[in-house]
């Protein structure tokens, strides 16, 4: 039953993103609807209903063509070619930034500097009283964006954080408050997702790329967080460590929207809008707190683990994702409160069985993984070969932080 009720949840939260900007059309069909209802045997109710019902017809085959032109007047076509790195250089605010591309994974802006901040734990939140909404550029493509990313897969319209801020290395004072903003998942799949797309109008032959349009700043390099017109979701992913020292990683199943049947984090997802409030209620004051509590959530929901078996989660890392718009991405290192063996017997909860193939835990020694990426070894030769080949960007990012912690710890 939580199968069926999640792809019965799935397919109202796409009808009704759909129906929300197309309302005219379903007016349209509810007049037709009611004229056949209101029929009645009496010569004049006859005659009213059958004109009612006629013009219902021919408002509503009127409106399915003009809809049908509306959504045959775009070509959409996947980009398969890889990030172009060297056209948009990193914001000249971000120290010691980085490109790093992962062959079919993808490409993640790094920092070791941002990196290095965050673990001082000194950024405070501001959350936006106003939600977002998606800027009229953006509309009129998302009728069309929708269907096609939600091919083969399940979505849903779930509430999200977005980010209007960069976490960057302040001197002296506390750094400015970071703005988080609510948004739904809709509104990234139909923003920061049409990075990975090619928009051509068949009218005109114009391309639309939102690469340049909305990822460019003035100065022709990648656009901070705070000057963002894109729904800019925050990810959460971190990598648990047993008591006897192994790895959880997640199998994803086909139906995962992002990097299905890859080796995902112990935790991975979307900030929420419940992380912001601590379990009393109240608001949280700091980004690694909030940051913290999803990274949290995403691991007890996707393997089955308590809250009473975790003993700690540090966030250690940020990346921005380009295939995804370049979006934000915060990583965690978690150190559990129970061995392998207890780990093999959870399993995710209802709601994840969808996205989760099992869990698969390996060796992994964190300390010799950093002491060679500080050595100048790549990163695809410090991990274990399995976890290079098979693991999704979020986890290879998330091993590599973590890996850049521990080094520091002696």
């Amino acid at each position: 039953m939580g199968k069926l009720t999640r792809r019965a949840r799935a397919k109202a939260d796409y009808l009704g993103f759909v129906g929300a900007r197309e309302w005219p059309l379903a007016a349209s069909g509810l007049g037709v609807v009611l004229g056949a209802v209101t029929i009645l045997p009496s010569a004049v109710g006859v005659v009213l209903s059958v004109v009612a019902l006629a013009l219902g017809v021919a408002t509503f085959t009127r409106d399915v063509r003009l809809l049908r032109r509306r959504w045959a007047g775009f070509e959409f076509t996947t980009i398969a070619a890889p990030f172009p790195t060297a056209e948009l250089p990193p914001p000249a605010a971000y120290p010691e930034a980085a490109y790093l591309a992962v062959p079919a994974r993808g490409t993640a802006l790094v920092s070791a500097a941002i990196d290095r901040h965050l673990w001082e734990e000194r950024h405070t939140i501001d959350v936006a009283e106003e939600p977002y909404r998606l800027p009229p550029s953006l509309k009129a493509t998302a009728p069309h964006v929708l269907p096609l990313r939600a091919r083969g897969r399940l979505l849903f319209n779930g509430p999200i954080v977005g980010m209007r801020g960069d976490p960057l290395p302040a001197a002296g004072a506390r750094p400015a408050p970071i703005r988080l903003h609510r948004a739904r998942f809709f509104d990234a799949v139909c923003s920061n997702e049409l990075a990975a797309l090619r928009i051509t109008r068949v009218d005109t032959g114009e391309e639309y790329d939102l690469r340049k349009a909305e990822l460019t700043d003035t100065a022709g390099a990648l656009r901070e967080l705070s000057g963002s017109a894109l729904a800019d979701l925050v990810g959460v992913s971190t990598v648990a460590f047993t008591t006897d020292g192994k790895l959880v990683t997640v199998r994803q199943s086909p139906l995962n929207s992002v990097s299905g049947l890859l080796l995902a984090p112990s935790g991975s997802g979307s900030l929420e809008p419940r992380d912001l409030r601590t379990p009393e209620g109240g608001p949280r004051r700091f980004l690694h707190t909030a940051v913290r509590a999803g990274m949290e959530r995403e691991l007890c929901e996707e393997s089955g683990l308590t809250p009473a078996d975790v003993r700690v989660t540090k966030v250690v890392g940020f990346a921005r994702w380009m295939e995804r718009g370049a979006k934000p991405e915060f990583f965690g290192l978690t150190e559990l409160a129970v061995d392998s063996a207890e780990v093999a017997r959870r399993r995710p909860v209802s709601g994840e069985r969808l996205y989760s193939a099992g869990l698969t835990l390996f060796d992994v020694d964190l300390r010799a993984v950093g002491a060679a990426l500080t050595g100048g070894v790549p990163l695809s030769e410090a991990l274990p070969p399995r976890l290079w080949e098979d693991g999704s960007l979020p986890l290879l990012l998330a091993l590599r932080a973590a890996a850049a912690w521990q080094a520091t710890r002696g």
